[in-house]
């Protein structure tokens, strides 16, 4: 008899890295969760890499890195999209991915980063 493996629970993985953290890079996390969420209702959120948050629509938007001086958000195709903002930071020399770094004292621009992610996403579902 095969045993299965329960499936994981994502949301609850990364309910549980942004509440370890307990400073300021938990905050960080938990406001770019939030503005994804609301730039689009139907991105997935996977747990991938020993513990990388990801959220999906499609394919693979972006990540949710933490590390001791950033939360680094990842976008898999990022030097596809257009980026009026100036939003992306870090990087920038790839061929396929650009980042976003976070630092304490940062804010987010909501406006700014939904429309990314929904260009990221209307890339994805366009292929």
């Amino acid at each position: 008899m095969k045993s299965e493996i329960p499936p994981i629970d994502a949301s609850a993985l990364i309910d549980a890295r942004i509440a370890e953290l307990d400073d300021w890079r938990g905050v960080i996390l938990s406001e770019i969760r939030k503005v994804i969420h609301q730039a689009d209702h139907e991105v997935v959120e996977e747990w991938k890499w020993r513990g990388v948050p990801v959220w999906s629509r499609g394919g693979i938007i972006c990540t949710g890195e933490t590390y001791k001086a950033a939360v680094k958000m990842t976008f898999a195709k990022g030097a596809a999209l257009a980026d009026p903002a100036r939003l992306f930071n870090a990087s920038l020399d790839g061929n396929t991915r650009r980042a976003i770094d976070f630092h304490e004292g940062d804010t987010i621009d909501e406006q700014a980063l939904q429309a990314l992610i929904r260009e990221a996403i209307a890339l994805n579902l366009s292929k």
